[in-house]
């Protein structure tokens, strides 16, 4: 069972106009947790357990299958390493402006076309930045401040002459999203509410008018606190307080092919319940995860489940054609001594997994197959923000240019560098394969074969009938599944570590006709 809540404020982020708009309300502290007691994760269908106890449907694979798996591992690894070198759509960063030690545009331009990131989202629409992304390919989100959006919504002139300065007079950058607010339904000053959809609908005029409505798209950004019930994740629905609003916001967005954009945050779900099981579950690490009892989904990471919460809220409005984009997300590396979470092991975890989350186009469970466009916070820390000192500690980048942690974005990194788990990996040299360590328990092992299954992978050979189930035992499925983790997630010491219960090995572990990917 989950039990979701929202709780407090994030604090306002950056923007050079009107900066007290630019506020990011999280009470995205979107909480997904069990209680600790609860014992279900034990009985019911994990996406991979030991025979005795599996009660799932058999994905056993014929042993006439092996050759093309391990062929079609090999692409799969293959295209994953050749994607690094390019700009991949759906990695997108925040670019804030709440700072006095900045580099150039210019310079942040050169360092963007050095990674894979392949859109930046502001939260106002800074000339000089918009000028230096100019014919970079780098996709754009622009954005109207809260306190243009009365002005925006009467006057249709008005929202023409904003897209004459923001968006015409730069044809050569390449503008994709006009976000007009941010986190105005849960804003402090209700009043913008009612005048939100007449102000998105008063710049799709102007675009349409200026023949570019097919290609830039207009919307508006949410906190999680728009969901009301939302337990468990596919019985989630928008708060009732504004149903009408909602309403009539998504049929806008069904009409114009335009996105639904929300900010979820594990990072503070696990500061509102910081156990170890929540921390694991944010970051992506190995876990038992958490049963969705009203589908029976077992979600793996926090992530997934927030995200299709949204999906649930949006099918259950009838809008299923609707996209959702994570405008904002992200964990901070350092914060005030008495801050929960803030690290830069668990910052690197949660993006780092992210990332690889994204490239490996799982999905989530409600919407598999396929990367979520996904903007992460932040491109640069903003040493100007107000509140907890995490506030000023999500940057991906120092202003000199250089790397706060590597999540493995540079064009120059073959494959992601990000952990398993916040715990510093061991200075050993990868080698050939990923096996669990002697003294690993059961349990251990079983956690670790129901977050690799439960990622995607495919554990085929190691169910019934597969040519790894045989010896019938956690420890040898385990091992498998492991290692293919290793073996198709960078074959770094870090994808190797399994809350330290793995290790790796220069002796092959295949056996008669069931092949362990890897090698020296």
């Amino acid at each position: 069972m989950f039990f979701i809540f929202f709780i407090g404020h994030h604090l306002p982020t950056g923007g050079r106009e009107d900066k007290s708009n630019h506020s990011r309300t999280h009470p995205s502290k979107f909480q997904i947790c069990t209680p600790s007691n609860n014992k279900s994760f034990h009985t019911t269908t994990f996406p991979y357990q030991h025979t005795h106890s599996y009660t799932g449907k058999s994905m056993a694979l014929p042993a006439s299958s092996v050759q093309p798996l391990m062929f079609f591992i090999l692409c799969s690894f293959l295209l994953q390493f050749c994607s690094f070198s390019s700009s991949q759509s759906f990695i997108g960063v925040n670019y804030g402006l709440l700072a006095d030690n900045l580099p150039a545009p210019e310079a942040t331009a050169k360092l963007l076309q050095s990674t894979s990131i392949g859109k930046v989202r502001m939260y106002g629409a800074d000339p000089a930045i918009i000028r230096a992304l100019a014919n970079t390919g780098i996709g754009i989100v622009i954005g109207a401040a809260n306190g243009d959006i009365p002005a925006l919504a009467s006057d249709p002139n008005f929202a023409t002459q904003w897209v004459n300065s923001n968006v015409l007079a730069y044809p050569n950058s390449k503008i994709i999203v006009i976000t007009v607010g941010n986190e105005v339904m849960t804003a402090v000053d209700q009043s913008l509410v009612p005048l939100c959809l007449p102000a998105m609908q008063n710049v799709q005029n102007a675009l349409n008018a200026a023949s570019l409505g097919g290609k830039i798209k207009v919307s508006t950004v949410h906190s999680m606190a728009v969901l009301g019930a939302s337990d468990p994740p596919s019985s989630a629905v928008f708060n009732s307080g504004f149903s009408d609003t909602m309403r009539s916001l998504l049929k806008f967005h069904s009409a114009n092919g335009s996105p639904f954009m929300i900010n979820p945050y594990p990072f503070f779900a696990y500061q509102s319940d910081p156990r170890p099981e929540t921390l694991a579950f944010s970051l992506f690490q190995p876990n038992s995860g958490r049963v969705d009892s009203g589908n029976g989904i077992k979600y793996m990471n926090m992530f997934d489940a927030q995200v299709d919460a949204v999906r649930s809220a949006l099918n259950a409005m009838g809008f299923k054609d609707i996209e959702i984009v994570v405008a904002e997300t992200g964990w901070a590396y350092k914060g005030d001594p008495n801050e929960i979470g803030p690290s830069v092991d668990n910052a690197k975890a949660y993006n780092g997994n992210l990332i690889n989350h994204l490239r490996s186009k799982i999905g989530t469970p409600l919407m598999p197959g396929k990367s979520i466009d996904t903007y992460i916070f932040a491109l640069y820390d903003e040493d100007l923000k107000p509140g907890p000192g995490s506030e000023r500690g999500f940057g991906l980048y120092k202003p000199d240019l250089s790397m706060a942690y590597d999540v493995g974005l540079s064009k120059s990194s073959q494959t992601p560098a990000s952990p398993t788990t916040p715990a510093t990996p061991s200075p050993v040299q990868a080698a050939g394969w990923c096996v669990p360590k002697s003294d690993a328990s059961d349990a251990e092992l079983q956690s670790n074969l129901d977050y690799v299954c439960g990622q995607g992978f495919d554990c085929g050979p190691i169910q019934p009938g597969g040519v790894c189930f045989e010896p019938n035992t956690i420890a040898s499925h385990a091992a498998y599944a492991m290692n293919l983790l290793y073996q198709t997630s960078g074959r770094n010491p870090w994808n190797c570590d399994f809350v330290q219960t793995a290790t790796l090995t220069s002796n092959n572990p295949s056996y008669n006709s069931c092949i362990y990917p890897g090698g020296i």
